[in-house]
């Protein structure tokens, strides 16, 4: 095998990675970025209120996929099950009419999406998140538990784990769930003015410790020595709080972020209307009217854990999907 590609569509978005798989030695492979993409297709629109997928947000979809389908193959990919694999979250566990989505899919890309689990998805993204710092060491200060916190669209996945040193004997994933707490799904049911006003942020503020209730009595999230945060909500403030005039993933990539400013951030974007979000350098225009929302629930998750700071990766569920498909 020379190359994986992997897919995965979330509530907001679709993301591919195409990756090389390079053989070191006998034993060990690396997996080499080739080409990330990301489209911001909204494939939840209306999914919580109607529990079904909008046809416009499935043609959206289709065509995102159709263009990935091109790169896959034109470096050098067959399509199918053997090097391809896409996985599909929160909406498409909630929508009554998957099957069609399923059977799109299926004509564009030559495999089934699988529809994760929410403990599958925190699972992968964990894998992804902290592959490199299991086996590189710590980075910088960051040790082993790491808590991995992904903020979707549609739901928010949390996962504890991390084998600490020496401990040959330890599990790599503790304890994990997924919650209803996604940044499209807060904003389409409480943060509807533009901007928001405070009886909705309070209202979204008060589902958020509700869902962190239910997470709190499976995952022990004060346990965590790292917290890491995956995925867009995460990346855009840590993008903030660097001040960059356009997003950098490098610079970006393992970022940490004080909880001083996450909670300026998340104030001055909930108090901001559409227009003054979208003029931010690092902000994508599909972020624009839900980052308020996600930022929400991540200032209240890190109050949660106790940390006095998040370390945001570019790193997530797309790698751990291109590792699942070499190991």
């Amino acid at each position: 095998m020379s190359g994986v590609a992997a897919i995965d569509c979330g509530t907001n978005s679709v993301r591919l990675l195409i990756a090389d798989v390079v053989h070191v030695g006998d034993d060990e492979v690396q997996v080499v970025d080739v080409d990330r993409r990301m489209e911001i297709v909204r494939l939840g629109e209306g999914v919580d209120e109607t529990g079904a997928f909008a046809p416009q947000a499935l043609e959206r979809t289709f065509e995102a996929l159709r263009g990935y389908a091109e790169a896959i193959e034109a470096h050098g990919i067959a399509l199918g099950p053997d090097a391809v694999r896409m996985v599909a979250t929160s909406a498409t566990r909630d929508a009554s009419n998957r099957q069609v989505f399923v059977d799109g899919v299926r004509d564009i890309l030559g495999v089934e999406p699988e529809v994760v689990t929410g403990l599958d998805e925190a699972e992968l993204s964990f894998v992804g998140a902290t592959a490199e710092l299991e086996a590189e060491g710590p980075g910088g200060d960051l040790a082993p538990p790491f808590l991995v916190v992904d903020i979707g669209g549609g739901s928010t996945e949390f996962v504890l784990g991390g084998v600490p040193s020496g401990d040959e004997d330890g599990e790599l994933v503790r304890a994990s769930l997924s919650v209803n707490i996604g940044c499209v799904r807060m904003t389409e049911r409480h943060l509807r003015s533009d901007p928001p006003t405070e009886e909705e942020v309070a209202a979204a503020t008060a589902d958020i410790e509700a869902a962190l209730d239910e997470v709190e009595r499976v995952v022990p999230l004060r346990e965590a020595a790292s917290v890491v945060c995956v995925a867009g909500t995460a990346t855009t403030v840590a993008g903030i709080a660097l001040d960059l005039p356009e997003y950098d993933s490098e610079r970006i990539h393992h970022t940490r972020v004080g909880v001083a400013d996450l909670d300026r951030i998340t104030g001055e974007l909930l108090k901001a209307t559409s227009r003054e979000r979208s003029l931010i350098g690092v902000m994508h225009p599909g972020r624009v009217d839900v980052i308020g929302a996600g930022a929400l629930v991540l200032s209240r998750v890190l109050a949660r854990t106790g940390a006095d700071s998040f370390t945001a990766s570019e790193h997530d569920i797309l790698d751990g999907v291109a590792w699942s498909l070499v190991v």
